[in-house]
């Protein structure tokens, strides 16, 4: 019953955007229908190697690209456990709005299933501890994001992750800002917030009051410890979060997701922060991490890439029966979705 259920899953003529029959490439809504739809053949690419489906006519992951025109170009790699992390399509036809890309790098999320959980659950592990930005994925997906720049052009290539995949899509993006000047169209979906969870409080004066000591003792624990925390790899940290500010990558949160939830408090309290005249503390919180400056100082490599300037955040009202629904891709692709948008930016701060 399992497996005839995953089945279904799989097949895009049952679980895909049939909808989409004719893409509106300057229509935001189909565009990140047409992302998501990518990420879900990046999971189903590696569910088609573990079923020994993949390159044979039984696979069901290129009907996923195919339905809008894409076709898969390159696969990526895990060294650590060969399994199926990413995949780079490419658009066979243009749009004539410009507003279509060329080729799209889709990054898959955690999978728990024999072959691949043990490696995807050590991964969501450096998420949390930070450390992410030192795996063989992220390095990975850079090397074939900048190979599809080198082919196409930056304004023509897009970044799309759902989850662990968004955790690596975001740091790519944010490489390719930092290292290249490139600010590429990236689609993050359910982004892990890697955080205290204070936005689990109920009570709104409750959570905001949390959140407003937690942004002071951020500034207390820099400052307390002194020389422990050096005042050149902060300076570093604030010049990357200027240099990260023009680049708007597109949030997709479901309020009901504890995994990506944080962002919403993380933006809104930026915003309360600046409104009572706390900007400059509201800025220093916004791009640091305890974890990460006390790791540093301990002498780790530790980056809180997770926190970012600005971003377009796409919000699902639509109520979520359980936590597995809030965090399914599939819920951004759907016509009935209930959706609220709102742009967040540093100079908001």
């Amino acid at each position: 019953m399992a497996c005839g259920w995953e089945d279904q899953r799989e097949n895009f003529n049952v679980a895909g955007p049939l909808h989409l029959t004719a893409v509106d490439w300057s229509n935001f809504r189909h565009r990140s229908s047409v992302a998501a739809s990518l990420v879900e053949g990046a999971y189903i690419l590696e569910m088609d190697r573990q079923k020994r489906r993949h390159g044979g006519p039984r696979a069901k992951a290129p009907s996923w690209g195919e339905f809008f025109g894409f076709k898969l170009i390159q696969v990526l790699v895990d060294p650590e456990d060969q399994s199926f992390f990413g995949a780079v399509y490419e658009l066979k036809f243009s749009s004539q709005t410009g507003k279509s890309p060329k080729q799209v790098i889709a990054f898959r999320g955690t999978l728990i299933r024999l072959e691949s959980w043990s490696q995807d659950i050590r991964l969501d592990r450096h998420i949390v501890q930070n450390t992410l930005h030192n795996s063989h994925r992220v390095h990975e997906g850079f090397q074939a994001v900048m190979d599809a720049v080198s082919k196409v052009g930056a304004k023509n290539v897009w970044l799309a992750g759902h989850s662990l995949g968004s955790s690596i899509a975001l740091l790519v993006g944010r490489n390719m800002v930092l290292k290249t000047g490139c600010h590429l169209e990236t689609y993050l979906f359910n982004p892990p917030f890697a955080s205290l969870p204070i936005q689990l409080i109920k009570n709104s004066k409750l959570r905001g009051g949390a959140h407003f000591v937690h942004t002071v003792f951020k500034a207390g624990v820099a400052v307390g410890m002194g020389a422990a925390v050096k005042n050149k790899k902060i300076a570093e940290d604030d010049e990357e979060f200027s240099l990260l500010s023009p680049w708007v990558p597109y949030l997709f949160i479901n309020p009901s997701d504890p995994i990506c939830f944080g962002y919403l408090e993380y933006f809104r309290h930026r915003e309360r922060m600046a409104a009572a005249g706390a900007g400059e503390i509201a800025r220093f919180a916004a791009r640091n991490s305890i974890k990460s400056m006390v790791s540093n100082a301990m002498g780790k490599d530790s980056k809180p890439s997770h926190l970012i300037p600005s971003a377009y955040v796409t919000m699902n009202l639509k109520r979520s029966p359980d936590l597995v629904t809030a965090h399914k891709i599939s819920q951004w692709w759907r016509p009935d979705s209930k959706l609220d948008y709102k742009l967040y930016q540093l100079d908001n701060v």
